[in-house]
């Protein structure tokens, strides 16, 4: 109600004692406001970066995995049940789940209370993700808060924000007395000398050592200047890359002979050690790399502590250094550093002169101005009056299933030096059975969609990517311009050339690599591996081998679109899918050929792809004709999805099989629907991907999953008495190329193309397969 005091607020964003700088922030933020507002109750709801969590305070109320997008609509309910006047979300790209971290979304179309969110990264190119992310972000979130002028800027020109909707409130800092530097610097061993400082996380855009290299040049006319690099390496990136850059850094000084004028304090310090620090220091730089850098919170941190600053001009430190309370040097410049350093020790009026205008300015910046200035922020945004209204938890027609939670222990389970095992018998890898090059291709294309999605398991994919792609190009061989497919546990090829249909899978895996993965060192090597192997396909006669390199060319031409023998090859074997559809479709049989196989939903979806991609609406138009017969075969009375039966298959006027129902059917039902939904903004596409996917979950004529979410592998297929329970690689394979599919598509579904698909789920006027309009 307006008017009626702020009684409880929710903090959303990382913290403490998670280490990085959006914990810090948002935790001093909940303190600050709690300590402003006494008769408010505050809590915290942070995003988890890894399964075991941490060790939180009380005020942590609900915790969310970042990956795990159910768990953002349950925290919206616990949000929405326990009645929270305002939620404070902080934003930046890489701390949720989802490309661009857009799981947040998920999270913030369900609450029911003002949303005021601080933006800690502005981007002024943004990607297409990027931009789709902040701008519904930034329309569903009632008030928005940037820490700069330049923010505001880019908010309203690049983003079309309106000015009324944002406030601007400067980076909180502590409280602290302006002091002598000499009376911390015997805590740290370092009384009577000349103490420079850099702080915070350490990772390759700091430009620590250009510090470093300026350090001789220092020493010369200073010899008793100490330089302290303090904190601990950020733990994204030592996960990744270990201690590698502080190593760097360290055997640089060595190289300089300067290592005694240098300290590492190689640790996470609390907020009391660190403004101990701050003020030990005579002069603090920050030498980052990274001009598009919005927010600092270091240099917040010691501008407001009065401290004389050198910094390179990224974003935030042009404007906060502005008017005498800084020096800018270029980047990557260590004689611009040394020269700066030497002429403020050597002028001391005007060293402490910057101290003093620092400080001064920094009185705006304390966190009891800047809480208060944040509560007047939450009143607004309650005054405003939400759009949202208050409901009750959502019932099964007002929000989609929610997909399982992405776990990958049974494909590295099966996967081993040489590559993922093809067989297991029931979980345990089979080898007996050896390797093909078909599942290493599937296997490939799930390394890629898990580097796309983002998020943590992102971290999975350079390893495994790897290993697919080695085996492949060991597969190939350039003598005949052939894939081999089995390779037995010894690693002897079972034959000189493989099927097809291999091939094109082989093809169509590559494909994935170039056309999507961000690391050069694996497109760069596919591509040529690419233009290799494509030749051979013009030859073949499968119609589904067609298929496939279509949809491995259709990927490749994301990067190389100007690719003339791509092109032609695409043309080419779409146009012998279209002649065979034209060729064997009657008014009762809408298919390719007279029998329904294997993999069929591959075929429409090659046609419709190659027919959007170049204009020719015949192509489009009977790949769509197709899949939706298609996908009407594959039903039930009871709306289950049955995939044609591998034992005997389907001739036309013959009795269909209903079983071995095989999960790569399902997967090729998921990624031809999906993408039969990206193509029209149908809805009815995107109910018949998830009806194919919900097979997997028991949403099949024996009503029992195939998928196994203790292991994180799935069956080998659906028989008359019951499952498979082997769960081999092709198996777990569409699993989990069907999961990632499924929730890239959720993740990148515009806000008004899910309130279509809800609307029509909800109308029971709708029959089944009738179109929405979007």
């Amino acid at each position: 109600m307006e008017g009626a005091r702020i009684r409880r607020i929710a903090f959303v964003g990382n913290y403490l004692p998670r280490q990085c700088g959006i914990a810090t922030f948002t935790t001093d933020l909940c303190e600050a406001v709690a300590a402003a507002a006494p008769e408010t109750t505050c809590f915290a709801v942070p995003i988890n970066d890894r399964p075991e969590g941490y060790a939180y305070p009380p005020r942590v109320r609900f915790e969310i995995p970042e990956e795990d997008l159910t768990a953002y609509r349950r925290a919206a309910e616990f949000l929405n049940i326990n009645d929270v006047d305002v939620v404070c979300l902080q934003h930046e790209y890489g701390i949720f789940g989802g490309p661009a971290g857009s799981h947040v979304l998920t999270l913030v179309r369900e609450l029911r209370m003002p949303v005021v969110t601080t933006l800690h990264t502005i981007l002024r190119e943004p990607n297409a993700e990027q931009r789709a992310v902040l701008e519904e972000l930034t329309a569903l979130s009632d008030r928005v808060v940037v820490m700069t002028q330049r923010g505001k800027e880019f908010l309203q020109t690049i983003y079309g924000v309106p000015e009324s909707k944002i406030d601007l409130i400067p980076h909180g800092i502590p409280d602290v007395p302006f002091v002598d530097p000499n009376f911390y610097k015997d805590r740290f061993g370092v009384e009577g000398k000349i103490v420079l400082l850099t702080f915070g996380l350490l990772s390759r855009n700091k430009g620590i050592e250009y510090v470093i290299e300026a350090l001789p040049a220092i020493l010369e006319r200073h010899p008793n200047v100490v330089y302290i690099v303090l904190g601990a390496t950020h733990p994204h990136v030592r996960q990744v890359e270990g201690e590698s850059y502080r190593l760097f850094l360290q055997r640089r000084a060595r190289e300089l002979g300067i290592e005694e004028h240098v300290i590492f304090h190689n640790r996470f310090v609390s907020l009391e050690e660190l403004v101990e620090f701050i003020g030990a220091a005579d002069i603090y730089l920050t030498p980052y790399l990274n001009r598009e850098q919005i927010t600092s919170g270091t240099l917040a941190y010691t501008v407001g502590c009065g401290k004389a600053v050198i910094s390179t001009p990224y974003w935030h430190a042009e404007e906060l250094l502005a008017d005498g309370r800084g020096i800018l040097v270029p980047f990557r410049d260590a004689k611009a550093i040394a020269e700066a350093v030497n002429r403020l020790l050597e002028d001391e009026a005007e060293r402490h002169a910057i101290r003093k205008r620092a400080y001064l300015y920094g009185r705006q910046m304390i966190w009891p101005v800047v809480a208060q200035r944040y509560l007047e922020s939450f009143e607004r945004a309650r005054a405003a009056g939400t759009t949202r209204t208050r409901v009750a938890i959502p019932t099964l027609n007002q929000r989609p299933d929610e997909l399982p939670v992405l776990k990958l222990d049974h494909l590295k389970r099966l996967t081993d030096d040489t590559g993922i095992l093809q067989h297991a018998t029931y979980t345990v890898p089979n080898y007996d059975e050896g390797y093909t090059t078909d599942d290493n291709a599937r296997a490939l294309i799930v390394a890629v969609l898990l580097e796309e999605l983002g998020g943590k398991t992102a971290t999975e994919a350079p390893e495994l990517a790897t290993r697919y792609l080695a085996f492949l190009w060991h597969a190939f061989n350039p003598e005949t311009g052939r894939f081999r497919n089995f390779l037995d546990y010894n690693r002897h090829w079972l034959e000189a050339v493989g099927s097809e249909d291999s091939h094109a899978r082989a093809l169509w895996g590559l494909g994935y690599v170039v056309g999507r993965s961000r690391r050069p060192g694996l497109w760069k090597l596919v591509g040529r591996l690419f233009d290799e192997a494509l030749p051979a396909a013009l030859a073949f006669t499968s119609p589904r081998a067609w298929a496939f390199t279509i949809l491995g060319v259709q990927e490749y031409l994301r990067r190389f679109y100007g690719d003339r023998t791509a092109l032609q090859a695409r043309e080419t074997l779409a146009d012998r899918l279209f002649q065979l559809y034209q060729k064997n479709r009657r008014d009762d049989w809408r298919w390719f050929e007279d029998r329904l196989t294997y993999a069929n939903a591959r075929m429409p979806h090659a046609l419709m792809m190659a027919g959007y991609w170049t204009g020719r609406s015949e192509w489009l138009e009977a790949g769509l004709e197709s899949l939706r017969w298609l996908v009407g075969v594959q039903q039930d009375k009871q709306g289950n999805f049955v995939p044609i039966g591998n034992d005997g298959f389907y001739p036309r006027g013959k009795k269909r099989p209903h079983f071995d129902q095989q999960p790569i059917e399902a997967h090729a039902t998921v990624s031809a629907c999906l993408e039969a939904y990206r193509i029209t903004n149908d809805a009815f596409w995107y109910r018949e991907a998830r009806r194919a996917f919900e097979w997997f979950l028991g949403r099949n004529q024996l009503g029992v999953p195939l998928y196994d979410p203790s292991t994180g592998g799935c069956c080998d297929g659906l028989q008359p008495n019951g499952v498979n329970e082997n769960q081999g690689a092709e198996s777990t394979l569409a699993f989990l190329l069907s999961l990632l599919e499924m929730k890239l598509a959720e993740a990148y579904l515009p806000l008004q193309q899910k309130r279509v698909e809800q609307r029509v789920v909800e109308s029971a006027s709708v029959a089944n397969g009738a179109s929405a309009e979007i």
